[in-house]
């Protein structure tokens, strides 16, 4: 199994969820020019600790630079969290991002005969971005089956997305019942040396974290 992973906690509650129903793992990681490519580092960390074999790759696509996420001259939006998720597409929307992240896991599960690849999108990823929602999701996998030797011979390569339908504080209750080592997890977009604790991912983490009544161990 091929699951994408950024090195956040959603990525690495899907990295534990595939680990739990005893597949092989095979993570990919992209930087893609991510201001908080301090991720990365997350996503190697975990892993090793899932016991995940870890394919990183690096992009250069100059005009993701008009998202806040990867151009430094935008800045990150600071809304207040009840309006987060309800203002239209955000300025961190990456354009096209999960179809390549996805095209690329799909490939790379292609080549090693795997059944299917994991993404992280959820419940409030959804609300602001398009490529989160549950109709893009099915859209691609039936165009993964369609255009890939496994999905044709064999009907059954699948795009998994288990926290799809799970708000911050259910997926980090569920990454304690899985026993992911969220120490090791970094959401914050600005990717100093400590969260930020201000931009919209640091904000929507902890209120998580307080939904589900527990403390932060990467804090």
């Amino acid at each position: 199994m091929v699951v994408l992973l950024s090195g956040g906690l959603d990525s690495a509650t899907c990295l534990y969820w595939a680990r739990a129903r005893g597949w092989r793992l095979h993570a990919l990681a992209v930087g893609y020019g991510q201001r908080h490519v301090r991720e990365l580092r997350s996503a190697r960390r975990l892993a090793r600790a899932a016991g995940a074999e870890l394919h990183e790759l690096r992009l250069r696509l100059p005009w993701l630079g008009v998202s806040s996420l990867v151009g430094r001259g935008t800045a990150l939006p600071d809304a207040p969290l009840a309006r987060i998720g309800k203002q239209g597409i955000p300025s961190t929307y990456v354009p096209g991002r999960n179809t390549v992240f996805l095209a690329l896991a799909v490939s790379l599960a292609d080549s090693l005969g795997a059944e299917g690849v994991v993404i992280g999108a959820n419940a409030m990823d959804s609300s602001g971005y398009p490529d989160c929602r549950p109709d893009f999701i099915s859209a691609f996998e039936r165009t993964a089956r369609l255009g890939t030797r496994k999905g044709r011979e064999t009907g059954r390569l699948k795009v998994y997305a288990p926290l799809l339908r799970d708000g911050k504080g259910a997926i980090v209750r569920k990454a304690f019942r899985l026993g992911v080592p969220l120490e090791l997890t970094w959401s914050c977009y600005r990717g100093g040396r400590r969260p930020c604790g201000s931009c919209d991912s640091c904000k929507l983490r902890a209120k998580g974290f307080a939904e589900a009544g527990r403390k932060d161990p990467a804090l």
